[in-house]
């Protein structure tokens, strides 16, 4: 698979501009550098909203669906650090979603990333997985873009942890996440709004899944930053 590892999270929201600058700095300079250190993290990503909303969407690519519910992971949630326990307040509207990676095909880093959250029938979930499956081998090869990938969301059983408690909402969850990078971003845009609408409503997913285009922030490897 092109994303590393067999398991992602992936996480949406949303911040005052005012609070950016110093997320940027925590998030860069502490947050990645403790995430990186726990075991079965490979790489985590951040990109900011291509367009003028204060959306962020953060990735990050696991070595297994069981890093999740590690004890060294459940650990840094459980105990955040002061930079932490102040920042966290700040992410509004929070999505999460603790995936199992289904389908990967090219790069999963690249100048923008197209994310698509959207639900399906438990029943349709076959059908939702072959067609994308077929869609994402077409994408990567089409000019502009470089890299399509298929996730599904199954939480893990723990409580909730330091770190949601201290969020001002309880956070959502996505149960399919599609993400697309490419380097165009009118390539991209076109993706969601033709070919990847009729992929999704010939599946028998219903209209309303919830879309947004991203440019890369920062990116980084436990090698980056240990």
């Amino acid at each position: 698979m092109s994303l590393l590892g067999q398991a992602a999270l992936a996480m949406w929201w949303d911040m005052a501009p005012e609070v950016r600058p110093e997320f940027e700095d925590w998030h860069s300079h502490e947050h990645f550098p403790e995430r990186m250190s726990v075991p079965g993290f490979l790489r985590g990503t951040r990109w900011t909203s291509a367009s003028e909303s204060p959306g962020i969407f953060v990735l990050y690519e696991l070595a297994a669906h069981e890093t999740l519910s590690s004890p060294a992971y459940v650990a840094r949630l459980n105990a955040p650090t002061p930079w932490s326990t102040k920042m966290m307040p700040h992410h509004r509207n929070m999505v999460r979603a603790q995936c199992h990676v289904l389908e990967s095909a090219g790069s999963s880093v690249a100048r923008h990333m197209l994310t698509v959250r959207f639900s399906a029938p438990a029943a349709a979930a076959g059908d939702v997985q072959a067609r994308l499956k077929t869609f994402i081998g077409a994408l990567v090869s089409r000019p502009g873009l470089t890299g399509a990938h298929v996730l599904r969301h199954r939480a893990p059983e723990l409580a909730l942890t330091t770190e949601q408690k201290i969020r001002p909402v309880p956070d959502a969850a996505a149960d399919w996440v599609f993400l697309v990078c490419g380097y165009d971003v009118t390539v991209l845009t076109g993706v969601v709004t033709s070919s990847m609408s009729e992929e999704l409503s010939s599946a028998g997913v219903a209209p309303g899944y919830a879309s947004g285009l991203y440019s890369l922030s920062h990116s980084a490897t436990p090698r980056d930053v240990g």
